[in-house]
Protein backbone atom coordinates (compact mmCIF):
# COMPACT_ATOMS: atom_id res chain seq x y z
CA UNK A 1 0.00 0.00 0.00
CA UNK A 2 1.15 3.67 -0.66
CA UNK A 3 -0.84 6.74 -0.22
CA UNK A 4 -1.92 8.55 -2.92
CA UNK A 5 0.05 12.07 -2.27
CA UNK A 6 3.55 9.83 -1.62
CA UNK A 7 2.93 8.42 -5.13
CA UNK A 8 1.84 11.79 -6.69
CA UNK A 9 5.21 13.25 -5.68
CA UNK A 10 6.81 9.95 -6.35
CA UNK A 11 4.98 10.58 -10.16
CA UNK A 12 5.61 13.95 -10.15
CA UNK A 13 9.90 13.39 -9.91
CA UNK A 14 10.37 10.13 -11.62
CA UNK A 15 8.49 12.68 -14.54
CA UNK A 16 11.14 15.23 -14.22
CA UNK A 17 13.91 12.36 -14.60
CA UNK A 18 12.23 10.70 -17.73
CA UNK A 19 12.38 14.14 -19.64
CA UNK A 20 15.59 14.67 -18.68
CA UNK A 21 16.99 11.19 -19.78
CA UNK A 22 14.97 11.77 -23.13
CA UNK A 23 12.22 9.15 -22.29
CA UNK A 24 8.50 9.98 -22.57
CA UNK A 25 7.29 10.90 -19.30
CA UNK A 26 3.62 8.80 -20.37
CA UNK A 27 5.79 5.90 -19.42
CA UNK A 28 5.79 6.75 -15.59
CA UNK A 29 1.79 6.46 -15.68
CA UNK A 30 1.98 3.60 -18.01
CA UNK A 31 3.50 1.81 -15.05
CA UNK A 32 1.34 3.31 -12.40
CA UNK A 33 -1.53 2.03 -14.80
CA UNK A 34 -0.11 -1.82 -14.54
CA UNK A 35 1.44 -1.35 -10.94
CA UNK A 36 -1.32 0.53 -8.76
CA UNK A 37 -3.88 -0.31 -11.28
CA UNK A 38 -4.83 3.69 -11.77
CA UNK A 39 -6.50 4.57 -14.73
CA UNK A 40 -5.32 7.25 -17.42
CA UNK A 41 -8.39 9.41 -16.18
CA UNK A 42 -7.75 9.65 -12.53
CA UNK A 43 -3.52 10.15 -13.55
CA UNK A 44 -4.80 13.10 -16.03
CA UNK A 45 -7.17 14.51 -13.46
CA UNK A 46 -4.99 13.40 -9.94
CA UNK A 47 -7.75 12.17 -8.53
CA UNK A 48 -5.77 9.13 -7.07
CA UNK A 49 -4.26 12.03 -4.60
CA UNK A 50 -7.52 12.21 -2.17
CA UNK A 51 -6.63 8.25 -1.63
CA UNK A 52 -4.86 7.43 1.67
CA UNK A 53 -3.83 4.16 0.48
CA UNK A 54 -3.33 2.30 -2.47
CA UNK A 55 -2.98 -1.14 -3.19
CA UNK A 56 -0.23 -2.07 -5.31
CA UNK A 57 0.62 -5.06 -7.68
CA UNK A 58 4.18 -5.74 -5.49
CA UNK A 59 6.27 -3.50 -3.41
CA UNK A 60 6.36 -0.02 -3.38
CA UNK A 61 10.26 -0.49 -3.16
CA UNK A 62 9.87 -2.75 -6.36
CA UNK A 63 8.34 -0.40 -8.56
CA UNK A 64 10.75 2.11 -8.00
CA UNK A 65 13.59 -0.67 -8.69
CA UNK A 66 11.58 -0.88 -11.76
CA UNK A 67 11.71 2.78 -12.84
CA UNK A 68 15.37 2.37 -12.34
CA UNK A 69 15.94 -0.59 -14.58
CA UNK A 70 13.71 1.63 -17.17
CA UNK A 71 16.64 4.74 -16.77
CA UNK A 72 20.01 2.90 -16.52
CA UNK A 73 19.28 -0.31 -18.32
CA UNK A 74 17.07 1.11 -21.21
CA UNK A 75 14.38 -1.91 -20.38
CA UNK A 76 11.12 -1.00 -22.29
CA UNK A 77 8.73 0.12 -19.76
CA UNK A 78 6.30 -2.57 -21.58
CA UNK A 79 8.74 -5.45 -20.91
CA UNK A 80 8.92 -4.04 -17.34
CA UNK A 81 5.16 -4.61 -16.29
CA UNK A 82 4.91 -7.59 -19.04
CA UNK A 83 1.95 -6.06 -20.72
CA UNK A 84 0.95 -3.06 -23.38
CA UNK A 85 -2.17 -1.50 -24.57
CA UNK A 86 -2.42 -1.72 -28.51
CA UNK A 87 -6.16 -0.73 -30.34
CA UNK A 88 -8.83 -1.97 -27.71
CA UNK A 89 -6.08 -4.90 -26.02
CA UNK A 90 -4.67 -5.66 -23.17
CA UNK A 91 -1.38 -7.57 -24.38
CA UNK A 92 1.08 -9.76 -22.45
CA UNK A 93 4.50 -8.64 -23.74
CA UNK A 94 7.80 -10.35 -23.20
CA UNK A 95 11.47 -9.92 -24.57
CA UNK A 96 10.10 -13.23 -27.16
CA UNK A 97 8.24 -10.95 -28.99
CA UNK A 98 8.35 -7.11 -30.70
CA UNK A 99 6.34 -4.84 -28.50
CA UNK A 100 2.96 -3.62 -30.93
CA UNK A 101 3.23 -0.09 -31.93
CA UNK A 102 1.01 2.56 -32.27
CA UNK A 103 1.19 2.94 -35.94
CA UNK A 104 0.60 -1.06 -36.89
CA UNK A 105 -2.92 -0.65 -35.68
CA UNK A 106 -3.83 0.70 -39.06
CA UNK A 107 -2.81 -2.30 -40.31
CA UNK A 108 -5.79 -3.94 -39.04
CA UNK A 109 -8.07 -1.26 -40.50
CA UNK A 110 -6.79 -1.08 -44.07
CA UNK A 111 -6.98 -4.89 -43.86
CA UNK A 112 -10.86 -4.96 -43.11
CA UNK A 113 -11.49 -1.85 -45.03
CA UNK A 114 -10.07 -3.41 -48.34
CA UNK A 115 -11.38 -7.02 -47.92
CA UNK A 116 -14.66 -7.86 -50.09
CA UNK A 117 -17.08 -8.40 -48.48
CA UNK A 118 -17.39 -12.05 -49.13
CA UNK A 119 -13.75 -12.39 -47.31
CA UNK A 120 -14.58 -11.98 -44.12
CA UNK A 121 -15.99 -15.61 -43.29
CA UNK A 122 -12.52 -16.88 -44.91
CA UNK A 123 -9.31 -17.53 -43.97
CA UNK A 124 -7.20 -14.82 -42.87
CA UNK A 125 -3.03 -15.38 -42.09
CA UNK A 126 -1.18 -12.74 -39.99
CA UNK A 127 2.36 -14.26 -40.81
CA UNK A 128 4.74 -13.22 -37.79
CA UNK A 129 2.31 -12.90 -35.43
CA UNK A 130 4.86 -12.61 -32.34
CA UNK A 131 2.53 -11.10 -29.36
CA UNK A 132 -0.79 -11.91 -31.69
CA UNK A 133 -1.94 -8.50 -31.69
CA UNK A 134 -3.21 -8.35 -35.41
CA UNK A 135 -4.32 -12.06 -35.12
CA UNK A 136 -6.21 -11.03 -31.97
CA UNK A 137 -7.44 -7.84 -33.26
CA UNK A 138 -8.58 -9.81 -36.72
CA UNK A 139 -10.72 -12.17 -34.27
CA UNK A 140 -12.17 -10.01 -32.96
CA UNK A 141 -13.25 -8.17 -35.68
CA UNK A 142 -14.46 -11.32 -37.65
CA UNK A 143 -16.66 -13.47 -36.01
CA UNK A 144 -17.53 -15.88 -38.78
CA UNK A 145 -13.74 -15.74 -40.18
CA UNK A 146 -10.72 -18.23 -39.31
CA UNK A 147 -7.68 -16.13 -38.48
CA UNK A 148 -4.04 -18.01 -38.74
CA UNK A 149 -1.34 -16.79 -36.44
CA UNK A 150 2.16 -17.95 -37.86
CA UNK A 151 5.33 -17.73 -36.11
CA UNK A 152 7.98 -18.96 -36.12
CA UNK A 153 9.53 -18.63 -32.20
CA UNK A 154 7.72 -20.91 -30.11
CA UNK A 155 8.33 -18.66 -27.10
CA UNK A 156 6.30 -15.91 -29.43
CA UNK A 157 3.50 -18.29 -30.42
CA UNK A 158 2.82 -19.01 -26.59
CA UNK A 159 2.40 -15.53 -25.47
CA UNK A 160 0.13 -14.98 -28.21
CA UNK A 161 -2.16 -18.11 -27.41
CA UNK A 162 -2.14 -17.16 -24.10
CA UNK A 163 -3.39 -13.32 -25.12
CA UNK A 164 -5.84 -15.20 -26.75
CA UNK A 165 -7.35 -17.23 -23.86
CA UNK A 166 -6.84 -14.13 -21.72
CA UNK A 167 -9.07 -12.15 -23.99
CA UNK A 168 -11.59 -14.98 -24.79
CA UNK A 169 -10.64 -15.19 -28.80
CA UNK A 170 -9.96 -18.41 -29.17
CA UNK A 171 -13.06 -19.75 -30.76
CA UNK A 172 -11.83 -18.87 -34.63
CA UNK A 173 -8.11 -18.69 -34.29
CA UNK A 174 -5.53 -21.40 -35.04
CA UNK A 175 -1.89 -21.05 -34.84
CA UNK A 176 0.67 -22.40 -36.49
CA UNK A 177 4.33 -23.19 -35.34
CA UNK A 178 6.79 -22.00 -38.82
CA UNK A 179 8.13 -19.73 -41.26
CA UNK A 180 5.47 -17.55 -43.16
CA UNK A 181 3.25 -19.50 -45.19
CA UNK A 182 5.44 -23.02 -44.45
CA UNK A 183 3.09 -24.28 -41.96
CA UNK A 184 -0.69 -23.42 -43.94
CA UNK A 185 -0.47 -26.60 -46.38
CA UNK A 186 -3.96 -27.54 -45.43
CA UNK A 187 -5.07 -24.21 -46.12
CA UNK A 188 -2.93 -23.61 -49.81
CA UNK A 189 -5.14 -21.64 -52.65
CA UNK A 190 -7.49 -20.41 -50.07
CA UNK A 191 -6.71 -17.89 -47.98
CA UNK A 192 -8.40 -14.77 -48.57
CA UNK A 193 -6.18 -12.06 -46.83
CA UNK A 194 -2.38 -12.08 -45.48
CA UNK A 195 -1.63 -9.63 -43.26
CA UNK A 196 2.43 -9.24 -42.05
CA UNK A 197 4.27 -6.89 -40.29
CA UNK A 198 7.71 -8.53 -41.32
CA UNK A 199 11.24 -7.51 -40.13
CA UNK A 200 12.11 -5.02 -42.30
CA UNK A 201 14.75 -2.90 -40.94
CA UNK A 202 18.41 -3.17 -42.49
CA UNK A 203 20.98 -5.44 -40.84
CA UNK A 204 23.42 -2.82 -40.86
CA UNK A 205 21.14 -0.23 -39.08
CA UNK A 206 20.22 -2.27 -35.80
CA UNK A 207 23.18 -0.94 -34.57
CA UNK A 208 21.94 2.58 -34.92
CA UNK A 209 18.64 2.00 -33.48
CA UNK A 210 17.07 3.45 -29.56
CA UNK A 211 19.33 0.81 -26.92
CA UNK A 212 15.01 0.12 -26.02
CA UNK A 213 15.07 -1.64 -29.12
CA UNK A 214 18.12 -2.76 -30.68
CA UNK A 215 19.11 -3.68 -26.88
CA UNK A 216 15.65 -5.54 -26.22
CA UNK A 217 14.04 -6.50 -28.74
CA UNK A 218 14.06 -9.24 -30.79
CA UNK A 219 16.46 -9.37 -33.79
CA UNK A 220 14.51 -11.79 -35.51
CA UNK A 221 11.43 -9.53 -35.68
CA UNK A 222 13.42 -6.40 -36.54
CA UNK A 223 16.48 -7.71 -39.18
CA UNK A 224 15.09 -7.72 -42.95
CA UNK A 225 18.77 -7.98 -44.27
CA UNK A 226 20.98 -6.39 -45.74
CA UNK A 227 18.37 -4.11 -47.93
CA UNK A 228 15.48 -4.86 -44.79
CA UNK A 229 13.57 -6.17 -48.11
CA UNK A 230 14.46 -10.12 -47.41
CA UNK A 231 11.06 -11.47 -45.72
CA UNK A 232 8.99 -8.86 -48.27
CA UNK A 233 10.58 -10.66 -51.18
CA UNK A 234 9.85 -13.48 -49.77
CA UNK A 235 6.18 -12.60 -49.08
CA UNK A 236 6.09 -11.59 -52.50
CA UNK A 237 6.54 -14.68 -54.35
CA UNK A 238 5.50 -17.47 -52.10
CA UNK A 239 1.66 -15.36 -51.71
CA UNK A 240 0.03 -16.18 -54.48
CA UNK A 241 0.62 -20.08 -54.22
CA UNK A 242 -1.32 -19.40 -50.89
CA UNK A 243 -3.86 -16.50 -51.47
CA UNK A 244 -6.88 -17.43 -53.45
CA UNK A 245 -7.54 -15.70 -56.94
CA UNK A 246 -8.34 -11.80 -56.22
CA UNK A 247 -7.06 -12.58 -52.31
CA UNK A 248 -5.37 -9.20 -50.84
CA UNK A 249 -2.13 -8.77 -49.57
CA UNK A 250 -1.23 -6.70 -46.81
CA UNK A 251 2.32 -5.80 -45.20
CA UNK A 252 3.61 -2.92 -43.03
CA UNK A 253 7.27 -1.76 -44.28
CA UNK A 254 9.94 0.61 -43.74
CA UNK A 255 8.68 4.46 -44.73
CA UNK A 256 11.57 4.68 -47.17
CA UNK A 257 11.03 1.60 -48.58
CA UNK A 258 7.57 2.14 -50.35
CA UNK A 259 8.73 2.53 -54.16
CA UNK A 260 10.89 -0.36 -53.54
CA UNK A 261 8.12 -2.44 -52.48
CA UNK A 262 6.13 -1.18 -55.38
CA UNK A 263 8.36 -1.90 -57.75
CA UNK A 264 8.78 -5.14 -56.52
CA UNK A 265 5.17 -6.03 -56.57
CA UNK A 266 4.87 -4.59 -60.18
CA UNK A 267 7.53 -6.92 -61.25
CA UNK A 268 5.60 -9.77 -60.36
CA UNK A 269 3.32 -10.53 -62.34
CA UNK A 270 0.86 -11.98 -60.03
CA UNK A 271 -0.46 -8.85 -58.35
CA UNK A 272 -2.39 -5.70 -59.45
CA UNK A 273 -4.03 -3.16 -58.16
CA UNK A 274 -1.26 -2.01 -55.81
CA UNK A 275 -1.46 0.49 -53.54
CA UNK A 276 1.11 2.40 -50.98
CA UNK A 277 -0.54 4.06 -48.13
CA UNK A 278 0.61 6.35 -45.42
CA UNK A 279 0.22 5.90 -41.72
CA UNK A 280 -1.21 8.89 -39.85
CA UNK A 281 2.35 11.00 -39.61
CA UNK A 282 2.09 10.89 -43.08
CA UNK A 283 4.88 8.66 -44.09
CA UNK A 284 4.42 5.74 -46.65
CA UNK A 285 4.26 2.94 -43.75
CA UNK A 286 1.85 0.23 -46.08
CA UNK A 287 1.51 -2.17 -49.47
CA UNK A 288 -1.44 -3.30 -50.31
CA UNK A 289 -2.17 -5.68 -53.61
CA UNK A 290 -4.65 -8.08 -54.66
CA UNK A 291 -2.95 -11.63 -56.14
CA UNK A 292 -4.50 -12.39 -59.81
CA UNK A 293 -3.50 -16.13 -60.93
Amino acid sequence: MVSGLELAHWRQKSREVAVAHSISPQEVDWLLQAWAGLTPLSLRLETYKKRSEIPLKGAWDELRQLWEKRLQQRIPVQYLVGETPWRDLQLKVSPAVLIPRPETEMIVEIALDRAQDSFKAGHWVDLGTGSGAIALSLAQALPEGTIHAVDQSSEALSIAQENARHLGLTNNLEFHLGSWFSPLNSVQGKITVMVSNPPYIPTATLSQLQPEVAQHEPKIALDGGNDGLDAIRHLITTAPQFLQNDGLWVIEMGADQGELVKELLTQNSNYENIEIIKDLAGLPRFAVACVRK
